[in-house]
């Protein structure tokens, strides 16, 4: 291997700024599995680290991109081989570990994941830690007991990364969905991916939440957290779950206990970042199947690596929908 791209992220005189490097093989990680990254993607998480505008990185400096799939080079670990196309999200990678923005990569092989096969490298990327995200979600409440006989079920943020996933694999299993969401103009794209209904954040009065408001929801993907979590909780049905995903508006929650105790409410906290395996393995298998959404060629859009600094202000501001896969040595 020799000296290869990386955009790295670093911290000087408080201030984080990333930028294109060149490094070696010294440069990598720990771990028992290198891999020549073929493609990464852009999350908000990935923005809000390269940019400081949250406090995500937890060790200077560090390669970003929390997703990765690529090719094995070498490994130590007898479950993968040079050749062995996978994948590797969450986890400390691109935060705490030297991540997918890459053109080699190592990391533990309990991180790594085989790509399932249907799936191509880029695909992978398409669905990244955003479509794993929504895929947990909505197997956490199918486990709970969710159904599309049991009735509507709402997504909110449903214009970014992980709410159009989850619209799109919910309307794929039959569920009518209603994506919620501040950006009228979304409108005609949340159709295509299915939704039945959109409806705007503008129309609720989140300013008075009421503790149980007319049951509405049999199920709920949410991304924001906040007030609107607390109106998705009030307005569950009987036996209603909600998948908690995000908290993209607040990370506070102002609810009382009357929907959990009457109407038998439930909310799941979904941690996409650390569930290991067999599970995880799992869920990539569904994306590659039944959770494979019908549209991910349509949501998302393809990134050249030099062009990657121009796209984390487009996430900051909430002018980014779908999904961004970033192309760092392609298949």
């Amino acid at each position: 291997m020799g000296p290869f791209k990386a955009y790295l992220i670093d911290e000087k005189e408080g201030q984080t700024r990333g930028a294109f490097v060149e490094m070696d093989e010294g440069g990598l990680d720990q771990g028992e599995v290198t891999v020549k990254v073929a493609y990464s993607s852009v999350n908000y998480k990935d923005a809000l680290a390269a940019t400081g505008a949250g406090r995500i990185i937890r060790r200077f400096p560090c390669i970003g991109g929390i997703d990765l799939a690529g090719t094995v080079t070498t490994s130590s670990d007898t479950r993968f081989q040079p050749g062995d196309q996978v994948i590797a999200t969450s986890f400390d990678i691109g935060v705490a570990h030297h991540g997918g923005y890459a053109e080699y990569a190592r990391v533990p092989a309990a991180w790594v994941v085989p790509l399932p096969a249907g799936l191509s490298l880029f695909e992978a990327m398409a669905l990244g830690t955003a479509g794993f995200t929504a895929a947990l979600g909505i197997v956490r409440m199918e486990e709970n007991g969710l159904h599309p006989r049991n009735g509507p079920v709402v997504v909110s943020g449903a214009s970014g990364g992980v709410g159009s996933l989850a619209v799109d694999m919910l309307a794929k299993l039959g569920y009518q969905v209603t994506a919620l969401t501040g950006k009228e103009n979304e409108t005609d794209y949340l159709r295509s991916l299915g939704a039945s209904e959109v409806m705007l954040r503008s129309a609720l009065d989140l300013a008075r939440v009421r503790p149980l408001d007319r049951a509405l929801w049999a199920g709920a993907v949410d991304n924001l957290g906040g007030d609107v979590l607390a109106w998705m909780i009030s307005t569950m049905r009987q036996g209603g779950t909600i998948a908690s995903i995000g908290l993209a508006a607040s990370a506070s929650l102002k609810t009382t206990v009357m929907p959990f105790i009457l109407r038998g409410a439930a909310l799941l906290g979904i941690d996409s970042g650390y569930i290991g395996e067999p599970y995880r393995s799992g869920i990539w298998q569904r994306l590659a199947s039944d959770l494979r959404p019908q549209h991910l060629a349509s949501m998302t859009r393809r990134l050249a690596f030099d062009e990657l600094p121009d796209c984390f202000e487009d996430f900051l501001a909430g002018r980014a929908h779908g999904r961004v896969v970033v192309e760092i040595a392609g298949a």
